[in-house]
């Protein structure tokens, strides 16, 4: 018989998209073969805390972290292990849970899709779905991503960064400055967060200074965006390492003025149209600009591209790159995979495998200089 693969599947974190997480997970875990996987489930909590236990899942669906253990990934590269803290007569100590083939994070925002737990992952020299460092961080990184993209010339709305020290300090310039990039709509976007948390659509001058306070409650820095003019919200999974590839697109019918927290993850209002209804020719482009903008940031494993279509011209410009996307059950990443001929449980699969070549090719590297 073949060896099960280990693998640790983490979710939770320090972050406001905590709840979405622990809903992907529930999806994810929902799937692993257990013939063909051995899993551990590691909780984080909003405090930062990794905890282990007897259903973890469950326990921090519940909010009840009583019978769970503290667990350590230490930063060394010689464990690829998981270690639980016991306490025992002489202290503290740690002992060995789990030794882990694949991490499996299943964690948006900060601390999870901005490239920190990857630099824990790279200290550790452990194989982790998913993108690097780099990739993690730019795509996180809205300000910077924009920068990125302008660089490649890939088409994106007109935007304005601004810091939480701007915004105290003079609001009324900050948003004159920000009328300059047109007429509203606009939105306020916290730079570093995802699953439309803390963003808000803003129709006038008053609407944008709320909108300015809102965003700066979850970040330093702030990302003012011209609305797109009667467009159309489209989106393509991108699959894939050195090799990356696109699905069919899919659009977001929005049942609120836009596609907000609340209609993606509470009242799952919002209809998918998959694949979306656009000439051949748009689809093309769109899927091209996603696998370019993936290739861009460095990006491997998987990535949601989040696209802008106006309706009179088919003007296409790409909003974001999600590099950790939702996987709930009404997630857009897994939908256009299934329509693409990947069903969700193969679809995990692949993402298992993709770590393992990467892994793979990392440890091609040397880091040690030859005598």
């Amino acid at each position: 018989m073949n060896k099960k693969l280990r693998i640790a599947v983490i979710f939770g974190g320090r972050s406001g998209e905590h709840d979405v997480s622990l809903m992907s997970a529930r999806s994810v875990l929902n799937v692993l073969d257990p013939e063909k996987y051995e899993v551990t489930q590691v909780g984080i909590t909003l405090d930062g805390e990794w905890l282990h236990g007897e259903d973890t899942i469950a326990a921090f669906e519940k909010g009840n972290f009583s019978q769970l253990n503290h667990v350590v990934l230490p930063s060394e590269p010689s464990h690829s292990a998981l270690y639980v803290l016991r306490n025992r007569k002489n202290g503290e100590v740690l002992e060995k849970l789990a030794d882990v083939d694949v991490f499996f994070p299943v964690l948006h925002g900060p601390f999870g899709e901005d490239g920190t737990i990857q630099g824990l992952f790279e200290m550790a020299d452990v194989a982790y779905v998913g993108a690097g460092v780099v990739g993690s961080a730019v795509g996180m990184d809205k300000g910077i991503f924009k920068d990125v993209m302008r660089a490649n010339n890939i088409p994106i709305v007109e935007s304005l960064l601004v810091s939480r020290g701007e915004i105290e300090k003079d609001m009324n310039a900050v948003i004159e400055k920000a009328e300059k990039l047109g007429a509203y709509p606009m939105f306020a976007k916290p730079v570093n967060l995802g699953s439309s948390v803390g963003i808000t659509k803003c129709n006038s001058r008053s609407d944008l200074g709320e909108g300015l306070m809102e965003a700066m409650r979850y970040d330093r820095r702030v990302l003012i965006e011209r609305g797109a003019v009667n467009a159309r919200e489209v989106e393509v999974s991108v699959l894939g390492n050195e090799h990356p590839e696109a699905s069919v697109c899919g659009e977001v019918l929005p049942s609120r003025e836009f596609y907000s927290y609340e209609s993606k993850y509470i009242d799952g209002t919002s209809g998918l149209l998959i694949p979306a209804q656009l000439p051949v020719e748009v689809s093309e482009k769109i899927r091209e600009y996603a696998v370019s903008a993936y290739k861009a940031i460095d990006c491997a494993g998987m990535a949601r591209a989040d696209f802008f279509v106006e309706r009179d011209t088919n003007r296409i410009f790409l909003n974001e790159l999600n590099t950790l996307p939702g996987f709930t059950s009404i997630s857009m990443y897994p939908k256009l995979w299934e329509a693409s001929g990947l069903p969700y449980a193969k679809l995990v699969d692949r993402l298992i495998e993709l770590a393992l070549e990467r892994k793979a090719e990392r440890d091609r590297t040397e880091h040690k200089r030859s005598a």
